[in-house]
């Protein structure tokens, strides 16, 4: 089994033009989910913004990238990424979460999500936002 940690980077309506900007310096390839994709629109001005964007290089280079929607709070020198950490099975993932929730404030909840099997985001007692799920492909329809 492999787990990865992939510095997930959040953004107020940039994280595409920055995914971009990754891949022309990193190469590689580009993934991105909008918030219309994933039928996830709160408000109709940011449906076509990043709800969950990647570059993934050959070499190993990864980043994971998000725009924060308008509704919740987001300060480039307070949350301005996240750990992104991905496992291949719920039994492992689940492992890693309970180990993190420690003493951690859950922001949601480990469980299903309509882009992946298990999806949960907590902030440790450090105060570092950890975003844990089980890999999976995504199916736009």
């Amino acid at each position: 089994m492999a787990v990865n940690v992939v510095t997930h980077l959040n953004f107020r309506g940039d994280a595409r033009e920055a995914l971009t900007f990754y891949r022309s310096a990193f190469g590689g390839d580009m993934a991105v989910v909008t918030y219309k994709d994933a039928g996830n629109v709160q408000e109709p001005s940011e449906a076509d913004q990043v709800m969950w964007g990647q570059v993934a290089a050959a070499g190993g280079f990864r980043v994971m990238a998000y725009d924060v929607p308008s509704n919740l709070p987001w300060n480039q020198g307070e949350n301005a990424f996240f750990v992104s950490l991905r496992g291949e099975t719920s039994e492992e993932i689940t492992a890693y979460w309970e180990k993190l929730s420690e003493g951690a404030s859950i922001r949601q909840m480990l469980g299903p999500a309509q882009w992946a099997p298990l999806y949960g985001m907590l902030t440790d007692r450090f105060g570092v936002t950890w975003v844990v799920d089980v890999v999976s492909d995504y199916n736009a329809s």
